[in-house]
């Protein structure tokens, strides 16, 4: 019979395994300043407080500080209190939480939406409650999906599918050879986070209507950034009506935190019934909803944060190249992710940047991406300077020529 001790000394040698290949966890106390940002302050380990310029945030407009958005969350705490109070079917709906997802709902030109607490357990639970509605459903999904799609996937006890990423061909292949009397659903982002590439969203929708499939479609990475209002990769291409199933996070763009899924009535009705990760769960805070639904009517009518994005994201990207950086050739989106290599490499370059220049981004190492391939994740937002730019790009190639690359 194992011991505790047995089980701490199991616990602590995967601890130690991730420590020796440089993938160990460390958190810096990064302190975001209410109408400051990308400035923050660094808590240091001697307890004080440095400023330091953040690069890898998914507050991607810069509305987590937006006087409006706090406003509206000041009010409403002081209206309705802290908490929700329960989950949403014992004490947690509230008339923040209801106009939020009407505003949701009107933004994406869709019937109904669904918030919940996370963008994480939107995906997961939503998924998931699929797996119940639907018997016998077979599930395509991309090999490159969130973990939250992964997590949800996995719960499945029937056939799943992992098709090529972004390969239309593959995934015509995988359902053509489905049981075609089987319910069929297609899972995939618009926008992949870890390489900024985006999903040729009209070939493999093309591909799975051929097949009666349903379609999920993960906007995270996109909402609020793309498309008209912001609504999204799918409203750009005016694809919307094709999706089934449009899941969002109200944490990057939006500038809060919380998911939701929205589409038809009858869809989003049962996924409400049968979705543990929703009904036990805690709702949001009226708070946190009205914040939410501030930024949302803010970003529908804010054309110029889009633009101001897309052009700040260019101008880095040319700035890189003058300091000899290369951006992942995959990006064609606002996130520009740069190869670094090892874990080692990432981690120590990110310590470097943090501790000598006073520049934060965090290495993105395994699992998140294959070995050998950590990077960082650049963020550039309307609210980066020139200035600060500039000094991004000359640090990181000299801290890059500084820690060599391990054979």
């Amino acid at each position: 019979m194992l011991s505790l001790k047995d089980l701490q000394f199991q616990a602590e040698g995967k601890i130690q395994t991730l420590k020796e290949e440089g993938t160990y966890r460390n958190f810096s106390v990064i302190n975001r300043q209410a109408g400051s940002f990308p400035v923050a302050k660094l808590r240091k380990p001697n307890n004080e407080l440095q400023d330091v310029v953040v690069w890898c945030s998914n507050d991607y407009l810069g509305m987590g500080q937006h006087p409006k958005v706090l406003e509206a969350a000041g009010k409403a705490i002081l209206k309705y209190g802290a908490g929700a109070g329960g989950s949403r079917n014992i004490g947690g709906t509230n008339d923040e939480v209801q106009l939020l997802e009407e505003e949701i709902a009107s933004w994406l030109g869709r019937e109904r939406s669904l918030v919940f607490p996370t963008g994480y357990g939107s995906n997961d639970a939503s998924i998931e409650s699929l797996i119940t509605i639907f018997p016998n459903l077979q599930i395509f999904s991309d090999e490159l999906n969130h973990a939250s799609i992964i997590a949800g996937v996995r719960r499945s006890k029937g056939v799943r599918h992992i098709f090529r990423h972004n390969d239309a061909k593959h995934l015509e292949s995988l359902l053509d050879s489905a049981d075609p009397h089987a319910p069929k659903l297609v899972i995939l982002e618009s926008v992949y986070s870890m390489d900024g590439d985006i999903a040729p969203l009209a070939d493999i929708v093309h591909v799975a209507k051929s097949y009666e499939s349903l379609v999920f479609l993960d906007e995270a990475h996109a909402i609020g950034m793309y498309g008209p209002e912001g609504r999204g990769i799918a409203a750009s291409l005016g694809l919307s009506e094709e999706i089934d199933i449009i899941q969002g996070t109200l944490a990057k763009s939006i500038g809060v935190i919380g998911g939701f899924v929205a589409g038809a009535d009858w869809l989003i009705d049962a996924i409400r019934c049968f979705a543990p990760g929703f009904i036990f769960t805690t709702a949001m805070p009226p708070s946190i909803c009205a914040a939410a639904r501030t930024s949302i009517s803010i970003i529908r009518q804010q054309e110029s944060s889009r633009r101001e994005l897309a052009d700040k994201t260019e101008r880095l990207r040319e700035i890189f190249i003058h300091n000899g950086i290369e951006v992942m050739p995959q990006s064609e989106t606002h996130v520009l992710p740069i190869l670094i290599g090892s874990a080692h490499r990432c981690t120590e370059s990110a310590r470097i940047l943090l501790e000598d220049y006073g520049i934060y981004v965090q290495p993105i190492n395994a699992p998140t991406v294959p070995v050998g391939t950590s990077r960082f994740r650049i963020n550039v937002t309307p609210t980066h300077t020139e200035q600060q730019m500039e000094y991004l790009a000359s640090s990181l190639a000299k801290v890059m020529e500084r820690v060599p690359n391990e054979q």
